[in-house]
């Protein structure tokens, strides 16, 4: 992110210049080794190995924040904000787990901390529900935040295997080497609060979002899925419901019908309900240096605008006492993929467990039994239930003697 980021400085510094009427000029960059070739050729005299010049050098105005993880940059960010630096960053981690307290330490030193390019790359989603969504009361967000994943699902629905589709995104530098934060929903997890906190105008932290990855996803359930009209995605939602806000990140069923259904490869979609716009989808690509440079940039622009009219852009979080609600009192239809022994009253006795957790079967589909093991797969669809009653009733279904495996639980987008 920091050379892309230094490369397009440096490709439209001329351009930018004109644009905002000031020069962005780079004083310092922080580096582990000086002496690494790089592909992009930094000077010398800009390269340090000592935060300290950058965070303490009362000549620099701007500090832009692109290693990412949560310390030491937590420490970094706050650090130059306390010496009346305004601050740029990407990092998704720190402002999901402390943007309100730095949005604070950044109001009480007048300065600006613009983080746009946290959530969604290129796309300006942050600008969006910080400033032109501001009079609407927003009910509601499902979004696709992650490129690396949705790369894989895309290629997985194409006929890839999981290894082979995380294999390509690597290859092809959407994955890092260890994809976990990415393929458990993790990622997606910070982005959620990210985009919550500012759409519900409350804290709400990562940990309070409930989350599932997409490991365990296999070809059939890309088959089931087709067939029975959806496609899965990697959704992360939250809802203002009469408890509170519910927010997760899980792998779900969605309609081909559905908005989000046509946001293929490393793209991102957000869609936001709002009581005076309804409906409303940004989407843009969501993974790459050059998305995360655009938004990067923006935000460097957007403050030397500030620095030149003598402002800030205050931003006020925690206007509102929400409460966050259990992701298991979240309500849904469920998708179940499950292998059993191929005899009969099996499936009675799945729908006798589900039945004592008030959960009904929509539809059931079985599939031809493997005649070397005696096994048959089963598809259940349900209709809505809670999650942790749907947990509940899995819990009691694995203990079934004639209960191979539960292949996969997805939830089933309306």
């Amino acid at each position: 992110m920091g050379s892309g980021t230094l490369d397009l400085l440096s490709r439209r510094g001329e351009q930018i210049a004109r644009s905002i009427g000031a020069r962005l000029q780079v004083r310092r960059v922080l580096v582990r080794d000086p002496s690494r070739r790089r592909a992009l050729v930094i000077p010398s005299d800009q390269l340090t190995t000592d935060p300290a010049t950058i965070l303490d050098d009362p000549t620099i105005d701007v500090v832009v924040e692109l290693m990412g993880g949560e310390n030491p940059a937590v420490d970094y960010i706050a650090r130059a904000l306390s010496n009346h630096k305004h601050v740029v960053t990407a990092n998704k981690e720190v402002v999901a787990k402390h943007g309100p307290e730095l949005l604070n330490l950044a109001n009480r030193n007048d300065v600006n901390l613009f983080y746009e390019a946290s959530v969604g790359g290129g796309i300006p989603v942050i600008s969006v529900l910080r400033h032109d969504l501001i009079a609407n009361d927003i009910t509601s967000l499902r979004a696709i935040i992650n490129g690396t994943t949705n790369f894989i699902l895309t290629a997985m629905e194409q006929g890839r295997s999981y290894d082979g589709a995380l294999g390509e995104a690597q290859r092809l530098g959407y994955a890092e080497s260890d994809p976990s934060n990415d393929v458990r929903g993790i990622d997606a997890a910070y982005k959620l609060a990210i985009l919550s906190t500012l759409a519900f105008r409350t804290n709400v932290r990562p940990s309070q979002i409930g989350c599932a990855g997409i490991e365990r996803l296999r070809q059939k359930d890309f088959q089931h899925a087709t067939g029975m009209g959806y496609v899965i995605k990697l959704l992360a939602s939250a809802d203002v419901g009469p408890n509170g806000i519910v927010a997760s990140v899980r792998p779900t069923l969605i309609p081909i019908s559905h908005h989000l259904a046509s946001v293929k490869g490393v793209f991102n979609a957000v869609l936001i309900d709002g009581d005076q716009i309804d409906k409303f989808m940004l989407y843009g690509q969501g993974a790459g240096a050059r998305p995360t440079a655009s938004a990067v940039v923006a935000d460097l622009c957007a403050v030397a605008h500030n620095l030149q009219r003598g402002v800030i852009d205050r931003v006020e979080i925690a206007r509102q006492e929400r409460p966050i609600v259990d992701p298991g009192d979240m309500l849904s239809r469920y998708y179940l993929r499950l292998q059993v022994a191929d005899r009969p009253g099996v499936l009675a006795q799945i729908a006798q467990v589900l039945a004592t957790k008030a959960i009904s079967i929509a539809s059931v589909m079985q599939h031809e039994t493997d005649e070397t093991t005696g096994v048959a797969e089963i598809v259940i669809m349900t209709h809505a239930a809670l999650d942790r009653d749907s947990e509940a009733a899995l819990t009691e279904i694995r203990r079934l003697e004639a209960v191979r495996e539960i292949s996969a639980m997805l939830r089933v987008e309306r």
